[in-house]
């Protein structure tokens, strides 16, 4: 199994960027997928996931700017930042197959190897 994400970068406040994760998961159709992002010293945070049925979960701080989608045919998800603010800076990590709740970091089986986003002032 391999989770590699993609799509992060630098951006100034307000800007946009879209995080990409491709995922060798056979049974990826069948199973949630998330976003998660941590930054040094704290825990992995839920940002947002995404059910196999297509029904979305969103972390309270996204407030409308990140949207969760999965394409199924190629085993891929994305994240669309919008109004991106300097405290979304983080490497955000995708992750696939929980096995509790979704916004519970332990919950999930696979996971990306995690792609830096910086938002400057």
């Amino acid at each position: 199994v391999q989770l590699q994400a993609s799509g992060g970068g630098l951006v100034q406040a307000g800007g946009s960027l879209r995080l990409s994760c491709a995922a060798s998961v056979r049974t990826f159709r069948y199973d949630s997928v998330a976003w998660f992002r941590q930054t040094p010293g704290k825990d992995r945070e839920f940002v947002a996931g995404i059910g196999w049925d297509t029904v979305t979960d969103y972390a309270d701080f996204v407030e409308g700017r990140f949207t969760i989608s999965r394409d199924n045919a190629k085993s891929r998800m994305y994240l669309q930042m919008d109004s991106l603010k300097p405290e979304d800076t983080a490497i955000y990590y995708c992750a696939v197959k929980r096995v509790g709740q979704m916004r519970a970091a332990s919950a999930w089986q696979y996971w990306g190897q995690g792609t830096q986003v910086t938002v400057s002032s």
